[in-house]
Formats: C-alpha cells, structure tokens, sequence
C-alpha cells in the first residue's frame, strides 16, 4: 500500500512538475505574478538597501570628501537595487519608479538617472493577453471590430500599451489596452509599499516618504480608469480650445472601456527630438513657448493640470493642413485639480519669485506648508539656487556650474526635502513632478529659464489674481477698475517683453528697470 501511494505521489508530482513547465514555457504561468514572490522581492530589496545604508557610511566623518564619496555610491547601487525591483515587479511599482526618476532636482541624481530608464523598460503584454482583454471588455474578437491591428505595440507603459489599427469603416485609430494583471495587483502593492514604507521610517526618522505612498493610492485608481482618462482628454481639449497649436486627439466613446481605450490616430515626434524637428524645420523655441503657455494656462488660470509631460506623451508635428508646428498632448488618465485657495497662493508665491519680492516669496511660501524651510522650497519650485532666487530669477539664465549645484544640494538635503514634501499640500506633490518634467524637456530643447517663459507665467498669474478680484465683488466700478489694472499691468509685461528683444539699445536697459519698479509697485 504504501508503495503505491509513493507510486502515485510521484506521478503527480511529475504531472503538476510537467504543467507547470509547459504552462510557464507558454506564457500562461508567471512566476511575478505570485503573491509570495513579489512580496519576498520587495522585501528582500528593502532590506539590503537600508543595511547598505545603516553600514556602509557608519564609519566615515559625516561631511568629509570620503564621506560624499561614499554615499554617491550607496545611492547607485540602491537606485540600482530598486530599479531591478521595480522592473521585476512590474505595474505599479514600475509606476511608482517613474514618478521618482522625473524628481530631477528633489531627489539624488543617482536615482534620477538610474529610475528614467522605467520609461523604456516597461513590460509588454503578448497578444494572447491583449485579445483576452477586448474580448472580455468589448465582447467581441479583435478580427470583428478592426480591419487590421498591428500585434507590435507602439509604445508600451506600466499600465497600459498601445497599438496601431484601422476599423471596418477604415478610420486609423490608436488602442490603449490595459495590463492584464495591473487591477488584481495594484491594490496588494500600495499596500505592500506602505508597510515597507513605515519600516524604513522606524530605521530612519529623518526620511518621510509616506507622501509617496498617499499619492499612490490616491491616483493609481483613476489612472487605471480609461474613461476617467477620456474624459479628462475631453475636458482640457475644450479648456485649452483658444490655443491653436495644441491637439488632443478625439476618443471614440462607442468602443472605449475601464480598460480599452479608442482614440484618433496622431503622429509626431517627441518633444525632445531635436533632430526631429530639424528635419521638420520646426522651431524649437516656438515649441517651446507653447509648452510654457499651455501648462501656465493649466496651473494658474485653469487649476486642472496634466501632470505627466514626459517627452513620450507631448509630441511636435506640423499640422497637416495649415504646416504651422502642434503639440500633440497624450495620456490623460493623471490630472491634479487644484482648489482655488491653492491657486491663488501659488499665483502669488510665482508672481513673488518672478518680480524677486522676497517677503512674499516667504510669507506664501509658508502658506502653502514651508514653513521655516522656505528657502528651500523656493529653490525646489524654480530649481535655481538660493542666490540666483534672491538675485532674480530672471536675470541670468541656469548656468551648467549651478544646475550642478542644485543637482548636489538634492543629495545633502534629502532629509529636510521628504520632510518639506510631507508637509506641503498634496496638491504641490504632483506640481513639482510636473514642473520638473517641463524643465527636462527644456533643458534637451535648450531654451531653459527664458526671460519670455516667465513673462507668460507672469501674464496667467495677473489674469487669474484679476478674475478671482472681480468675481469677489459686486461693484461695477470696482470690476471696471480691476480689468483697467490687469490691461495696464498686461501691457507693461508686453512692452518689457519689447524691450528686451531690443536689448541692444542703452535705453532699453533704463526703460526696462523703471518698468520693472512700476509693475512691483502696482501688483
């Protein structure tokens, strides 16, 4: 008898051994997938960062040239470390790695650089995988609905990828189709993040990264909702109609899902291609004005912000018709709605910056939570150092010596930089995301910290502060003195904008300064 029952364990055993294998040979069984593993690896990564961490500078003279040394390379190999994680894990923590590596000028550029290669390195979903979810979402097979669908994804993300097809009435349209796994999964990440989150705190009080956490769980349900995602496309197309440059390609509502989202086909190169727009003859600087004048109409005026502009989802074209160069604004699904108390005190806080009114610049630093590390928080927003801001932030453009200073100064304040982003509204967390990605963006083009980008921000504060003014009161000649104010405040931007593309003149030099004095004094 027990012959036969040792007999029968070892056929099924080699039956479950021999399905296994031919399951996972055939893409069906994903070791990742596992529960157990995922959490071993997240866990086991963890671990060995925070012990690299607690023993590997112990012994050196906290400052000394050795130590700075050393914990350069700490910070590699732990950028490293969780960049393998997060491409083993996949989903939300290849998101999460995302998020991290566009934190240019907050976080170590060890990180920085190591997680931007999350943004190529997403996984794919086979076809099987993709045909399962239009069949389960759409209720039909891919061959009913299309009329050709190219298997090779056009790009492919941490939640989703995209593929080229053409329909049965031969309209050319792109299909974002989630992964798979990624709702099963996410809820179970944000929660094992979290819990390693709180680990890390109580071996390293001075490093605050719930925000990280909080931010997650707050948006990740919204970005994997593909509806919420075409109706965010919708709402900034019709909110940003005035600007002729700017194309949001249309969503076909009819064959679009939680997870299958159909929308007008729209080529392009990246925002970043120079050599793109070269042989486009496109020109970089218009390019990028436009970009400055539609995200500064999103954040001041509009208070609903796309908050992922890296350089995969704002392409250049020129339009097909008129020839003249378009945005072409991709990926919707994460947007950050500000509350109009917010607004306004950023508004002021910019204006503050721009025209170097540095008891402003304090006092709405700390309204919107710096408290005392304001200073700080003003370098974070505008990367440009401590001098540079209380020079002016437009006055001299970056210099290479000074965006290296910041990009250090990231290293040595991280402890002080969590904490400030603990603090600050949960709102400002997906700003400086999203104004880090700008700044990227124009460093490549080149046109970084132009005097005519922060004029535009300027126009867009004193329009918003205007408008809220005017819905505040009820007067007709308060409203009317009000709109006065804003046309001649507008109009001084707009002859300082003058005067500066004749710089040539010795007057213009004296113009400008007085003018610059007259806008102080009237805002």
């Amino acid at each position: 008898m027990a012959g036969k029952a040792l007999k029968l364990a070892s056929w099924t055993s080699v039956a479950l051994a021999s399905s296994g294998i031919y399951l996972y040979s055939n893409g069906y069984l994903d070791p990742n997938d596992f529960g157990p593993v995922r959490v071993g690896r997240a866990v086991a990564t963890t671990a060995v960062i925070s012990y690299d961490y607690l023993t590997s500078l112990r012994r050196v003279p906290y400052g000394s040239k050795e130590y700075l040394q050393l914990r350069s390379q700490v910070h590699l190999r732990s950028a490293r470390r969780l960049c393998e994680l997060c491409c083993a894990n996949r989903g939300t923590f290849i998101k999460v790695g995302q998020h991290l590596g566009a934190l240019d000028y907050l976080l170590p550029e060890e990180y920085t650089s190591t997680l931007k290669v999350l943004h190529s390195q997403a996984p794919q979903s086979s076809m099987r995988e993709v045909r399962q979810v239009i069949r389960e979402d759409l209720g039909k097979e891919i061959h009913d609905l299309f009329l050709s669908f190219d298997d090779t994804p056009l790009g492919a993300a941490s939640l989703a990828q995209v593929h080229k097809a053409v329909l049965r009435d031969g309209r050319t349209v792109a299909v974002k189709v989630q992964h798979p796994k990624v709702q099963a999964q996410s809820l179970k990440d944000i929660l094992l993040m979290e819990v390693l989150v709180l680990a890390v705190k109580q071996l390293f009080p001075e490093f605050e990264f719930m925000w990280l956490v909080d931010e997650a769980k707050k948006n990740l349900p919204l970005e994997l909702d593909f509806l919420n995602e075409g109706k965010n496309a919708e709402k900034v197309a019709h909110m940003l109609k005035h600007f002729d440059f700017l194309k949001v390609p249309r969503i076909y509502w009819e064959l679009s899902t939680k997870r299958v989202l159909l929308m007008e086909f729209v080529e392009g190169g990246q925002v970043n291609d120079r050599a793109y727009m070269e042989r486009n003859r496109i020109n970089v600087n218009e390019i990028s004005c436009h970009l400055g004048k539609m995200y500064s109409e999103m954040i001041f005026v509009n208070g609903f912000v796309h908050c992922d502009p890296h350089p995969g989802n704002v392409l250049v074209r020129k339009h097909p018709d008129t020839g003249k160069a378009e945005i072409v604004l991709l990926d919707h699904g994460l947007y950050q709605v500000l509350t109009e108390e917010f607004r306004l005190d950023y508004c002021r806080l910019w204006q503050s910056l721009i025209w170097t009114d540095m008891e402003r610049v304090k006092q709405y630093s700390q309204r919107l939570g710096a408290a005392e590390l304001y200073p700080l928080f003003a370098c974070m927003l505008t990367a440009r150092s401590w001098d540079s801001v209380k020079r002016g932030i437009g006055q001299a453009p970056v210099t290479a010596s000074e965006d290296s200073e910041i990009r250090s100064n990231a290293a040595s304040y991280l402890p002080e930089i969590s904490q400030l982003l603990n603090h600050v509204p949960r709102q400002m967390l997906l700003i400086l995301k999203t104004n880090d990605l700008l700044r990227s963006i124009e460093a490549t083009l080149g046109t970084r910290a132009s005097a005519s980008s922060f004029l535009n921000m300027s126009r867009c504060c004193i329009r918003a502060l205007a408008e809220h003014r005017k819905r505040s009161t009820c007067s007709f000649f308060r409203r009317t003195q009000i709109s006065f104010g804003e046309a001649i405040s507008l109009w001084q931007i707009n002859l300082y904008e003058f005067l500066l593309r004749v710089k040539g003149l010795r007057l213009a030099c004296w113009v400008s300064t007085l003018l610059c004095w007259l806008t102080r004094v009237s805002y």
